[in-house]
C-alpha cells in the first residue's frame, strides 16, 4: 500500500470516528432536552401546584406567543425570536429552574447557566455552525442586548403571569406573588396590551366570585 493510499485510509477512518461522536453527543443533547418535559417550574411546585408545568409547556406557549408578532408593527426579526424562546431556558435541562428565592446569587446562577449551555453547545454538539446559533441566541437573551430579546423576556413574564391566572381557576387559589412582581415591568406594547386584557380578566374573574 502505497503512503498516499495509507494517508487517505486514514483520514477516511478519522471521518467515519469524528462523523459517529458527532452523532453520539447530538444524541445525548437530545436526551438531555427531555429533561425539560420533565422537570417542573420551581415556583408553581413552591406554590402547591400539582401538577405544574414542565419547563417545556412553558418554552412551547412562548413559542406560540412570537408565532403571533407582526413585523409589520413590531420591529423585530419574528423568526429570531421564535428560535430564541425555543432556547432561552434550555440551561436548565441540566442545572434545573433556579429561582431568586432559591438562595442562588445572579452571578452564580448566570455561571451555573453558561457552564450548562458551553457542555451543551461545545462537549456534545461540537461547537457546530448550529450549535453556535443556539448559544448565541442564549448569550442575547441573557444580555437582553436586542429588540428581540427584549420583547421575548416580555413573553416569558407574560407565559408566567397567563398561567399564574389560570391555575388561580382551576385550582382556586391566589397567585398575586406573580402579578406583583411583574407589574411595570412589560416593555412592549404588544405584550402590554395583552397583559391589561389579562389584568381586566382576572378582575372581572374575582369581582364575580367575592
Amino acid at each position: 500500500m502505497t503512503e498516499l493510499k495509507r494517508a487517505d485510509k486514514t483520514l477516511a477512518g478519522s471521518s467515519r470516528e469524528s462523523k459517529a461522536q458527532s452523532v453520539k453527543g447530538t444524541l445525548e443533547f437530545l436526551h438531555i432536552v427531555e429533561k425539560l418535559k420533565r422537570t417542573k417550574r420551581t415556583g408553581w411546585i413552591n406554590h402547591g401546584i400539582k401538577p405544574a408545568e414542565s419547563i417545556a409547556d412553558h418554552m412551547y406557549r412562548m413559542s406560540i406567543m412570537a408565532l403571533l408578532i407582526d413585523e409589520k408593527t413590531a420591529g423585530v426579526d419574528k423568526n429570531r425570536c421564535i428560535k430564541m424562546t425555543i432556547v432561552h431556558d434550555l440551561a436548565e435541562s441540566l442545572v434545573g429552574d433556579i429561582t431568586p428565592y432559591d438562595g442562588v446569587s445572579i452571578e452564580d446562577k448566570h455561571t451555573q447557566e453558561r457552564n450548562a449551555m458551553h457542555h451543551l453547545c461545545h462537549t456534545l454538539l461540537g461547537w457546530s455552525a448550529q450549535a453556535q446559533e443556539i448559544f448565541g441566541l442564549w448569550e442575547e437573551y441573557e444580555a437582553a442586548s436586542t429588540p428581540e430579546a427584549l420583547l421575548v423576556k416580555d413573553f416569558d413574564k407574560f407565559e408566567m403571569i397567563t398561567q399564574a391566572l389560570e391555575y388561580e381557576e382551576s385550582e382556586g387559589t391566589t397567585l398575586e406573588d406573580f402579578f406583583a412582581g411583574t407589574r411595570g415591568k412589560f416593555k412592549h406594547p404588544m405584550v402590554t396590551a395583552w397583559v391589561n386584557e389579562l389584568e381586566a380578566e382576572r378582575a372581572q374573574s374575582r369581582a364575580i366570585k367575592s
